[in-house]
């Protein structure tokens, strides 16, 4: 789940995303204060829009909201109370982790890029890198599907040139660190990284 409020550019409208891929055709429902957001042919919902957002939620931020269990309980409320039926279920496991690159191997339909197996605690993710220093043996930070970067990009599944890849491996300029290298190229941690821990990034 994504959210977003900026009041000055937007209004009093908090703009919530519940699906990674974009609408087709929308189909928009009403609700009290709430703008339920449809995909026409198959009536999910993927979005949904809260008008009057500060007479439900306390907010002083301008763009991306960080979505915490606070947050969604009271979001959930809003919802109850102008009679929205939409379900959140929120997935609130770190989505920036500490990676371990097992294996690295050219891409077959890409000279820039490299097919990753990284094993960042539970499982271990396909990722396709266009990296320089990316290499086997590495420890790297990882952002998730479901991860919204710094710059408000939200982090999904995909398909590069034929192979798939499951989440991100990070810069430090993309992490938004001070004082990042503007050299292209991965942020390589410290050995004694522990695999699967949560990697804090700077407050947005």
């Amino acid at each position: 789940m994504k959210v977003a409020y900026n009041k000055t550019h937007v209004g009093d409208v908090l703009l919530v995303q519940l699906a990674t891929e974009s609408i087709v055709k929308t189909e928009v429902e009403r609700a009290g204060d709430v703008a339920i957001l449809k995909e026409e042919s198959t009536g999910e919902i993927k979005a949904f829009n809260l008008f009057n957002a500060s007479k439900y939620l306390d907010l002083d931020v301008a763009g991306n909201v960080e979505v915490t269990p606070e947050l969604v309980q009271k979001i959930e409320t809003a919802l109850t109370t102008n009679g929205a039926e939409i379900s959140l279920d929120v997935d609130f496991s770190p989505k920036f982790v500490v990676g371990y690159v097992e294996a690295k191997e050219k891409h077959p339909n890409a000279d820039k890029l490299s097919v990753c197996k990284v094993n960042v605690g539970d499982e271990t993710l396909q990722i396709v890198c266009g990296a320089p220093n990316v290499e086997a043996g590495q420890k790297v930070v990882v952002a998730k599907v479901g991860a919204v970067m710094p710059s408000g990009l939200l982090i999904k599944e995909g398909n590069l040139r034929g192979e798939d890849s499951f989440g991100m491996l990070c810069s430090a300029r993309e992490l938004a660190i001070p004082g990042a290298p503007e050299v292209k190229g991965i942020l390589v941690l410290e050995d004694s990284a522990e695999v699967g821990s949560p990697f804090e990034i700077p407050s947005r």
